[in-house]
């Protein structure tokens, strides 16, 4: 598994209620997504950057996704260019189960 933490600098500070708002009407286009587990979006606390952390089956299927079309629609949406960093996750704790697994 790779885990992809995408994330991008808001022009303007964004609420919590804004931010549920813009990422609702993204939130369908992932859904069946190939090689996706799970996407988790985001907002700081100040407002000031937003983004996701994704679950991937495999950094082909991240990279799939992450193409110029998926940047420049980021981009025009939010106003900034999306910033994308992989990483390993070889180690999972899972309260919800009690369990802790190898990815």
């Amino acid at each position: 598994m790779i885990i992809a933490i995408v994330s991008f600098r808001l022009p303007q500070p964004m609420t919590l209620a804004q931010a549920e708002k813009a990422f609702e009407q993204t939130a369908p286009r992932y859904l069946g997504m190939p090689g996706l587990r799970r996407k988790h979006y985001f907002v700081t606390e100040s407002g000031d950057r937003a983004g996701g952390i994704y679950l991937w089956k495999s950094k082909a299927d991240a990279e799939a996704c992450y193409n110029g079309d998926w940047r420049a629609a980021v981009s025009a949406k939010y106003g900034s260019a999306p910033e994308v960093v992989y990483v390993e996750n070889p180690v999972i704790v899972d309260n919800l189960t009690g369990r802790i697994e190898k990815a």
